[in-house]
């Protein structure tokens, strides 16, 4: 049993999943609409009365989280997050009212979860599809053959911003209707050619807003009844009839979302008209059922992270042999070393595949280039703080160590990079075959014990472990070769 909590800039909601029968059964959903975009000011800082309701949500999802005998949690946080310049106050905050580590994913990462959650859904292996998502921050749009995604974008343009600058008072004015429109094409234009190119066989809307304004469609049978294009004009006109958002009462949407309505139909119409979306289906998948298909993949040992490596790999043409030869030799150098927990073995394998990846900017401090294209790569599956770990992995790899002194306080970090610094002396000297004997400690100094016949075999080995030495005792841990 899996859960998946998503901490939307609309809205916070939660999904507890069991798999079963090839399907995600969903036992229990909350939702709490929060509006924590609401809560940014112009300098983009999060109010103290939006991080309190922040938390209390939180903390009411972690009481429903206690009563389930759960294999995984997965805490994904989107656009108001990215962008709030006061997030790293408020995430240990958080962290601690849902007692769950909080991962603000990127809005590629998001669309892809978007996505798996829409083919998961729909099980239709061979259809062409697009799917647009309309958040409160932002927009996602993807295009996919079954579930194989081939484009995803995020936009930042949502409900918030959108209702902000053209429904503040609540008016709907012909004049501000149509320039919020205008100002969610221009948000997709220069994408536009990018969409058409890929082509598709059906469209389907998967937020919250998007579902609303299908129910007010259908249930009131404006237009044709269904998500077309005309239908929304039709959807338009009713709303410039009423003129406020107050006076809007008809069955399908709650009065406190109509305002989010209003600003998402501006964003919905644009999408469409500029991607040339003549209509859509609203579906109820997206994030959240993305985020528990992604957790049973990883319980199944099917890691997508392990396919964005390798795609890391082919796109800056790394040398997979010498990759996987480092690989090899720090996984074995790490348990040597005994790490206090095994959080880390994976990713220090990911970052073995990866620390030659500079070489593709230049040879000249390949270890930095590589440690920039790792943290900011658009890597499937891995979040900010998970790339910033490797990050540091692949910028320790040689050099000097003080650039990443603080990283070195957590003990099973300081292993693993000793792990992969060694395994790179050890591949370049060419000694990765002839190990047997070598002994590795890190207990407040590291500790190598060298088969004597060994240096001789290999005599590049000296002066890498003279620079060793010299390093590691820079920053206060002795280096001492035996």
């Amino acid at each position: 049993m899996f859960a998946a909590v998503d901490l939307g800039s609309n809205s916070f909601r939660l999904h507890i999943g069991e798999p079963a029968g090839g399907r995600m059964h969903i036992v229990r959903t909350a939702r709490d609409p929060i509006r924590l975009a609401a809560g940014l000011d112009s300098n983009n800082m999060l109010s103290e009365a939006a991080m309190r309701t922040a938390i209390g949500c939180l903390e009411d999802f972690r009481r429903i989280l206690d009563e389930y005998h759960l294999d995984a949690v997965r805490v994904v946080a989107t656009n108001t997050l990215r962008v709030a310049r006061n997030a790293e106050l408020l995430l240990p905050l958080l962290e601690k009212a849902i007692g769950y580590p909080i991962e603000i994913i990127s809005g590629e990462e998001e669309g892809r979860l978007i996505y798996m959650g829409v083919s998961r859904a729909i099980e239709r292996p061979e259809e062409r599809r697009i799917v647009v998502d309309i958040g409160g921050g932002s927009t996602e749009v993807i295009t996919g053959i079954g579930a194989e995604i081939t484009l995803v974008e995020s936009f930042g343009i949502g409900t918030h911003p959108q209702t902000a600058a053209y429904f503040a008072d609540g008016r709907i004015l012909p004049r501000k209707f149509d320039a919020a429109v205008t100002a969610a094409r221009a948000r997709f234009e220069d994408a536009a050619g990018l969409y058409k190119a890929q082509g598709w066989d059906a469209a389907y809307g998967s937020s919250g807003t998007m579902r609303a304004i299908n129910e007010v469609i259908s249930r009131n049978g404006i237009g044709d009844g269904s998500m077309s294009q005309a239908s929304l004009h039709a959807l338009r006109d009713v709303l410039l009839e009423l003129g406020h958002v107050d006076a809007f009462s008809l069955p399908g949407v709650k009065k406190e979302r109509v305002p989010v309505m209003v600003g998402g139909l501006t964003v919905l119409i644009g999408v469409m008209q500029e991607l040339g979306i003549p209509r859509l289906s609203a579906i109820n998948a997206g994030l959240r059922l993305g985020v528990l298909s992604d957790l049973e993949l990883r319980a199944n040992r099917r890691d997508r992270r392990d396919a964005a490596i390798r795609a890391c790999m082919q796109r800056f043409g790394v040398d997979r042999q010498r990759a996987m030869r480092a690989t090899r030799i720090a996984a074995a150098l790490y348990e040597q070393l005994q790490p206090q927990g095994d959080k880390l073995h994976h990713y220090l394998a990911w970052a073995s595949m990866l620390h030659e990846v500079g070489l593709a900017v230049s040879m000249t401090g390949a270890h930095k280039h590589g440690a920039y294209i790792v943290e900011h790569a658009d890597l499937a599956g891995f979040t900010t703080r998970e790339q910033v770990l490797m990050s540091q992995l692949v910028l320790g790899q040689k050099g000097n160590l003080r650039k990443i002194r603080e990283a070195l306080a957590e003990q099973d970090l300081a292993k693993a990079v000793l792990a992969l610094r060694l395994a790179v002396v050890f591949m370049h000297a060419r000694a990765d075959d002839d190990l047997a004997g070598l002994k590795l400690r890190l207990k407040g100094r590291v500790e190598i014990e060298l088969p004597p016949e060994l240096l001789t075999r290999h005599p590049t080995l000296a002066p890498w472990f003279e620079k060793e030495e010299g390093c590691w005792n820079e920053i206060g841990l002795p280096f001492q070769l035996r």
